[in-house]
């Protein structure tokens, strides 16, 4: 699958099959978020990789899934991701640019994530203060986002729609995103 397919196909999954992530595949999608441009090339960002169970299920705990689908949205025993890589800012690193070096580190984590069949969503509803001491995130950390992670267990597609931003659920568990379609935002040369 070349790039611009895996950037045009990849969803939001927030339903996963059972089967566990090799640690290899971890980290490398880890590797893949170290990689992406940060601003002043700071490099404030680190990574937690969680694919423990028990512990699996307090990050689990300790998240918000799916706000405009609430509760249907999020995964029940036999969904849940199988992985997590939290991505921690180091504050004495950090710039005024960190919400894109985070947009960037997760985005790559997605991409290569998807192009192994593996799908992921990023969560930024987190309880930070809980999962900071479950996690034992140093002071000088914060949490940032979670990308929760697993073998895709439901289909999700973009749909062309400039009526609404809510995403819904069909019958079968698939996920439909309404994007403005490509004509309503591109503009040449001036808007």
């Amino acid at each position: 699958m070349d790039l611009i397919e895996i950037i045009k196909q990849r969803r939001s999954i927030r339903k996963f099959k059972q089967e566990t992530i090799d640690d290899e595949i971890l980290k490398d999608l880890v590797d893949c978020a170290r990689l992406a441009p940060c601003a002043s090339n700071k490099q404030p960002l680190e990574f937690i990789i969680v694919k423990d169970k028990e512990i699996c299920n307090k990050v689990f705990e300790n998240l918000s899934w799916a706000a405009y689908i609430s509760p249907k949205g999020t995964p029940k025993e036999g969904e849940k991701p199988t992985a997590y890589i939290i991505i921690l800012v180091n504050k004495q690193r950090a710039t005024k640019w960190i919400g894109h070096d985070v947009g960037a580190a997760f985005e790559n984590i997605l991409l290569a994530a998807w192009s192994k069949g593996i799908g992921g969503c990023p969560i930024v509803s987190i309880n930070r203060e809980n999962l900071g001491e479950i996690l034992k995130v140093p002071q000088d950390y914060e949490i940032n986002t979670v990308v929760a992670l697993g073998y895709k267990g439901h289909e999700s597609f973009a749909e062309d729609n400039d009526d609404t931003v809510k995403y819904h659920m069909d019958e079968k568990g698939n996920f439909h995103v309404p994007k403005r379609p490509l004509e309503k935002v591109i503009h040449f040369d001036k808007f």
